[in-house]
């Protein structure tokens, strides 16, 4: 029964929840920049420390047990704004004194229209000839000479990514150069770099034998890095062909491009899949990016439900998906400086935009924006680090070239849990009655069907109970619906406290409810709803006194022979308690036909 008085709802709960959140917000806001101006700092202190060894220049001295060495101290740099110089104009006395030593940010000389000459004093100490390899790292370069002094005169390397692949001295992702010095003998090495995009003159020198040591190496650390994005890959695409989510479906074009991407940016998409196609390969790098950053922020989008989170959020994620596409899609349009430079400064704004629609969703309680952003957090750092390389602000060194990889494939696998967290998201999500935030009709029929299998098999007893709030329709048709939903939020979340597991409550439909009794006989299962029923009507909702009808259905030595049975006894012993006065429990097993029941009723009218 309902005594019926009508009372408003307050607001400060609301609002303390509003606060709670701006408090998180803000603070969450002010550590991160706390954590990354740490980072910039530990940075700095990093790279000084490695960059210690750039003191006064000197020469490259070979020996017989020579190691790997890097070349920072060695190299001399001189600008050609015009690009006209000659190696006879850089080889005269005019251009002796011109050269000087890298400056701060070392050889990296980021974005620049000019062409660069380095100069490299080699001397073989050795009393036999030694052979080493000469490297460049960074394989973005378009156009790259080298003149070497030989007896047969100066000799010519021509290489670059603008050039077919086949016309580098050794075919290999970065640019390799053998070179063969005399015994006891001094020499001076020439190299010309011309290029539209980043501008990295990462040089090293090393044996033969120790670089094919190194490569060996290098290839399993690229084996598991691109063997980790395939996996991912093909891991996600099962996965999406079975649940068809359209999140798994923009990770997994965000992945691919991401991937093809890095294979570009590490040479081996030139390598591999264009050798004899230069300049194809290298807008083929600008679309990935561009495609990938475009693939990036839908996902970001998708799996953060922005849309129906945040309209301003929704409409700038829309509008740098906007920009992007018109970007990538023109870049064969125009310059290609142009192009490298714009997606530079597009994937500094992506990354915060990213970040912050992270950030906001995590403030909301969003369960898979926990992985989201512990993922986007880890890329993030990477990406600036490598970018801010980029603009010649950081020196080239083992963390700042190595770090974007790293990020990207510790955010890739972090981005999946992020997917899986979706997933059993949206399951409890499917699982859940939206009003009143217990499970719903569905999870019902499939907990029914596991239990009721699970009887079968071991012949353990397990009740059902039928719930019907009293006289509810009478009521919401009075005081509205708002009152009556939260008649309906009050009564299920007493189910919620009062039941434990492994028993479980549901609404079953409009004002039904219904709950599951696992190995639970008839006797307890009648003293639990009773309890149920006398704690619903000691409450009141407001000033309103609600009473439930009850009724309870046991499956014991295999009485009912189907799921049905089960659920139209409980069904008929709820209608019956219902037809004898309500604030009752009614049990189907002692039901007479047709006639009173006062042995199966519970009651305290």
């Amino acid at each position: 029964m309902i005594n019926y008085h009508v009372s408003q709802p307050h607001l400060s709960d609301q609002r303390s929840v509003f606060s709670d959140a701006s408090s998180a917000f803000a603070w969450i806001t002010r550590t991160g920049f706390q954590i990354l101006h740490l980072g910039v700092v530990i940075l700095f202190l990093l790279n000084a420390a490695l960059a210690t060894a750039a003191g006064e220049l000197s020469a490259l001295r070979i020996h017989d047990d020579f190691k790997e060495q890097l070349l920072v101290n060695q190299l001399l740099l001189l600008e050609d704004p015009s690009k006209q110089l000659t190696i006879d104009d850089i080889r005269s006395e005019n251009f002796a004194g011109r050269f000087s030593a890298p400056g701060k940010n070392g050889s990296n000389l980021s974005f620049t229209r000019s062409a660069w000459w380095v100069k490299i004093r080699v001397i073989n100490d050795s009393a036999r000839e030694n052979k080493i390899i000469l490297r460049q790292a960074y394989p973005l370069i378009d156009y790259l000479d080298l003149w070497e002094n030989t007896n047969n005169g100066w000799q010519h390397h021509q290489t670059g990514d603008r050039l077919l692949f086949s016309q580098r001295d050794i075919q290999y992702h970065d640019f390799l150069f053998p070179l063969a010095l005399a015994p006891n003998s001094e020499s001076t090495l020439y190299l010309r770099y011309e290029s539209e995009g980043a501008m990295d003159i990462a040089l090293s020198a090393s044996s033969p034998i120790e670089l094919i040591q190194n490569i060996s190496k290098e290839q399993f650390a690229y084996g598991v890095y691109y063997g980790g994005f395939l996996v991912l890959v093909v891991y996600n695409f099962f996965i999406f062909v079975v649940v068809r989510d359209k999140a798994f479906l923009y990770y997994l074009l965000y992945i691919l491009c991401f991937g093809l991407y890095m294979s570009a940016n590490d040479g081996f998409f030139y390598q591999m899949i264009m050798p004899e196609s230069p300049n194809l390969a290298n807008f083929c790098l600008l679309i990935l990016l561009g495609l990938s950053l475009l693939f990036a922020t839908q996902f970001s989008r998708h799996i953060l439900t922005i849309q129906q989170f945040s309209r301003k959020l929704d409409l700038a994620a829309l509008s740098m998906i906007a920009v992007l596409g018109v970007v990538t899609f023109s870049s064969l349009l125009l310059p290609y400086a142009l192009v490298v430079v714009t997606q530079a400064t597009l994937t500094l704004i992506v990354m915060p935009l990213i970040f912050i629609m992270g950030i906001a969703r995590l403030c909301s309680g969003y369960p898979p924006a926990r992985y989201f952003m512990l993922a986007w957090s880890t890329f993030i750092f990477g990406i600036m680090v490598y970018m801010v390389k980029v603009f010649g602000y950081f020196p080239r060194t083992f963390f700042t070239e190595n770090i974007f990889q790293i990020g990207s494939l510790i955010e890739m696998v972090l981005l999946s849990l992020a997917l899986s967290s979706r997933v059993n998201e949206l399951k409890k999500q499917s699982h859940t009655d939206a009003l009143t935030d217990i499970p719903n009709r569905r999870m019902f029929d499939d907990v029914m069907r596991q239990e009721f299998l699970r009887t079968q098999r071991n012949g353990q007893p397990f009740s059902l109970l039928m719930i019907d709030i009293d006289h509810f329709k009478q009521f919401n048709d009075l005081y509205g619906h708002s009152q009556g939903d939260r008649v309906l939020k009050n009564v299920a979340a007493q189910l919620r406290s009062l039941i434990r597991k492994p028993m479980m409550p549901f609404r079953f439909g409009g004002e039904e409810f219904a709950v599951i009794l696992p190995r639970t006989n008839e006797r307890d299962a009648r003293i639990i709803a009773e309890r149920l029923r006398q704690h619903i009507s000691s409450k009141l909702i407001g000033r309103h006194q609600i009473t439930v009808s009850i009724g309870l259905a046991c499956q014991e030595d295999r009485k009912f022979q189907s799921l049905s049975d089960l659920l139209n006894a409980a069904d008929e012993a709820l209608y019956a308690a219902k037809d004898n006065g309500r604030n009752c429990v009614v049990t189907f097993s002692c039901m007479p036909e047709k006639s009173v029941l006062t042995d199966c009723i519970i009651s305290t009218h």
